[in-house]
C-alpha cells in the first residue's frame, strides 16, 4: 500500500508496517487540527516530552487554514522545531520512527512529517577506564552518536571537517559516521571505505564495531595484529582526524575507529603530547621499552636455561638452580593461561569484592603455589612483569598479539632450542613486514619503507610548532 493523501489509508498503512498492536513501546496518537484529522507516530522513551507537550500546543492553536494548504507551508509556519524533514518514502519514514523520531501524517498532505526530537539513554561523558590519562582532558565518547561527533566538533572548528552518515545492517539500520579532514583524507582510501560501507552485507552490527570490521577488512586469521586502532577519547580520535586519517563512528559503541594504522601507531598515548618534549619522549621510549620486553622476557630466560653455556657471565643469576617438579616451559605456558583466567574473573567479579580477590589470587599464585611446588620463585617473578608490563601499552589487541607471539616463541624454543627461538623472531618479523594497512601501505613505516624524518617523529616526540611547519 504506497503513501497517499487519504489518512486512513496512511495510518493503516504504518500500524500494520510497525505492528502497532504488538509493542507497547509503539505508540499512535490521533488528533485534530483545526478541522484534519493527524495522526503522530513514535516510540515511548525517545521522545522528549517537555518539546512534544509545545509541539502539539502548536498543533491545536492553529485556525488558519492557509497553513494547511501543503506539507511544506505547514512545516515552515507551524512547527517550532530545528531538524524537521518531508519525505514519501515508506521505508525511510519506518526507520525513521524506529530510530527514535516523530511521524506526523495529516490528511490530505501527500508526505509525512518527520520531526528529530529523540533523546537517547546515556550515561555522561566521564573518563574512559581505559584510556586514562595523567594530565588533560576527562571527557570520553559515549553510546550515542551525535554526542560524540559533538565532542569532535568541540575540538576542531573547521568547515573542512566532514562527518558523513550511512546506514549499515539490512535488519538493525545501525548509525555509522565517517569523520575526516577533507583537505587531508587521502582520497582513494575514503572512497574505498565509502562503497564498502553502502555495500555490506550484514544482518545487524550486534558487536558494533568488531562486527563492523569483521564486515569491511576480513584480515589473515594467521596475522593478529591489529590494522585498526580503538579510541574512547575524543582528544585522540580529534587528533588522528587532523593527521589526515579517517575515523569510523558507531551508534551505540563508545569507541572510535581510526584508519590506516601502523604499528606505531598502535604504541602511542595521549600522555605522550600532554607532557613537555623530554618528558613526552621519555614515556614514549619506556613504552617501546616494556613493550619489547613483555615479548622477549620469559622466551630469553628458557633459552638461557636450556643453554646455559650460551648465558653471559652477568646473567648467570638467571638460571634457577631451584629444584623444580614441573618443567619451567610448563610452568610459563600455565601461567599465560591463568593469568588471563584471573583477568576473565576481575571482568565478571562485582566492583565491591573485586580488590579482595585478586589479593586472595595474588596470595594464592605467589607464596601457596611455591610451597606446593608448582611454581618457582622466578617463574611467578617474571610473569608478574609481564602481566603487569601489558597495561604499559594502551592498545587491547596489541596486547593479545604480542602475548600470541610470545607463545609462538615458547613453543619453538622449548621443541627446537636455539634454532626454534631464532625462527620465531624470523616468523614475527615476517609477518610485521608483509602486514598491511588498511590502505596498502607498510605496517612498519616509517621503519619500512624507511623515512629518517617520519621515524624520527614517531620515536623522539618533538615541539608541536616543529611538528605542524
Amino acid at each position: 500500500m504506497p503513501f497517499n493523501k487519504d489518512i486512513k489509508n496512511n495510518v493503516e498503512l504504518f500500524k500494520e508496517v510497525l505492528r502497532v498492536d504488538e509493542s507497547f513501546d509503539l505508540v499512535y496518537r490521533t488528533i485534530k487540527i483545526k478541522d484534519r484529522t493527524a495522526c503522530l507516530f513514535f516510540i515511548d522513551g525517545f521522545i522528549k516530552d517537555d518539546i512534544f507537550e509545545k509541539i502539539m500546543e502548536f498543533f491545536f492553536r492553529i485556525t488558519d487554514e492557509k497553513l494547511l494548504a501543503d506539507p511544506y507551508t505547514f512545516s515552515q509556519n507551524c512547527i517550532p522545531y530545528v531538524e524537521v524533514d518531508l519525505t514519501d518514502n515508506v521505508d525511510k519514514l519506518v526507520q525513521n520512527v524506529l530510530s527514535g523520531m516523530i511521524l506526523v501524517l495529516i490528511d490530505g498532505f501527500d508526505k509525512g512529517i518527520v520531526i528529530d526530537a529523540r533523546t537517547y539513554p546515556q550515561r555522561s561523558v566521564d573518563e574512559p577506564d581505559k584510556d586514562k590519562v595523567l594530565r588533560g582532558s576527562r571527557d570520553g565518547f559515549v553510546e550515542t552518536l551525535v554526542s560524540n561527533t559533538a565532542l569532535i566538533r568541540r575540538r576542531i572548528r573547521d568547515p573542512q571537517l566532514t562527518v558523513k552518515i550511512f546506514s549499515v545492517g539490512s535488519i538493525s539500520k545501525t548509525d555509522v559516521c565517517l569523520c575526516y579532514m577533507d583537505n587531508k583524507v587521502d582520497k582513494k582510501l575514503l572512497e574505498k571505505i565509502s562503497n564498502t560501507l553502502k555495500n555490506v552485507k550484514v544482518d545487524s552490527l550486534t558487536m558494533n564495531q568488531e562486527s563492523l570490521v569483521e564486515a569491511i577488512y576480513p584480515h589473515k586469521w594467521y596475522n593478529p595484529f591489529p590494522k585498526i586502532k580503538y579510541s574512547e577519547r575524543p582528544d585522540s580520535t580529534a587528533s588522528s582526524i587532523l593527521e589526515g586519517n579517517i575515523v569510523i563512528l558507531i551508534d551505540n559503541s563508545p569507541a572510535s575507529l581510526i584508519l590506516p594504522t601502523s604499528i606505531f601507531d598502535l604504541l602511542e598515548e595521549a600522555d605522550d603530547y600532554y607532557f613537555p618534549p623530554f618528558t613526552g619522549t621519555y614515556l614514549r621510549l619506556t613504552r617501546f621499552l616494556v613493550t619489547f620486553a613483555t615479548l622477549f622476557l620469559t622466551p630469553v630466560w628458557l633459552l638461557f636455561i636450556k643453554n646455559p653455556d650460551l648465558t653471559p657471565d652477568f646473567l648467570k643469576f638467571l638460571i634457577t638452580d631451584e629444584p623444580v617438579n614441573i618443567p619451567i616451559f610448563w610452568q610459563l605456558m600455565l601461567l599465560e593461561i591463568i593469568i588471563d583466567g584471573l583477568r576473565l574473573a576481575a571482568l565478571n567479579t562485582p566492583t565491591f569484592i573485586n580488590t579482595s580477590l585478586s589479593i586472595i589470587g595474588a596470595i594464592i599464585l605467589s607464596e601457596f603455589a611455591v610451597d606446593t611446588g608448582w611454581f618457582s620463585t622466578e617463574t611467578l617473578l617474571y610473569m608478574a612483569f609481564v602481566a603487569m608490563a601489558n597495561y604499559s601499552q594502551p592498545n587491547f589487541e596489541l596486547g593479545y598479539s604480542l602475548k600470541f607471539m610470545r607463545v609462538l616463541l615458547l613453543i619453538l624454543t622449548y621443541i627446537f632450542n636455539v634454532w626454534g627461538f631464532v625462527a620465531g623472531i624470523v616468523l614475527i618479523v615476517v609477518l610485521l613486514a608483509t602486514n598491511k594497512t588498511v590502505s596498502g601501505k607498510s605496517y612498519l613505516y616509517p621503519l619500512i619503507p624507511f623515512n629518517g624524518k617520519e621515524l624520527c617523529r614517531k620515536l623522539i616526540r618533538i615541539n608541536m610548532k616543529k611538528a605542524n611547519d
